[in-house]
């Protein structure tokens, strides 16, 4: 039986970014980041976003983000 590209097994993964300027570099740092290492990634979805606040201020923006690459063992 031929293999078609929806017979595939994916692994996620769970990472977070931070940014001082927004999430949305907080969320590119980490897909960035994990690229340098993770192969074939295919979907990055953000699970949460929070910010670190010191004396009042938002200091960093945090990202959680899912990502989704093939597994290939």
């Amino acid at each position: 039986m031929a293999k078609t590209s929806e017979d595939a097994v994916y692994k996620i993964v769970e990472v977070v970014g931070t940014s001082s300027k927004s999430w949305e570099d907080a969320a590119s740092s980490a897909v960035a980041t994990a690229a340098s290492t993770l192969h074939d990634l295919r979907i990055a979805e953000i699970m949460k976003l929070d910010m670190k606040v010191e004396e009042g201020h938002v200091v960093a923006y945090r990202a959680r983000v899912s990502l989704s690459f093939k597994y290939a063992p």
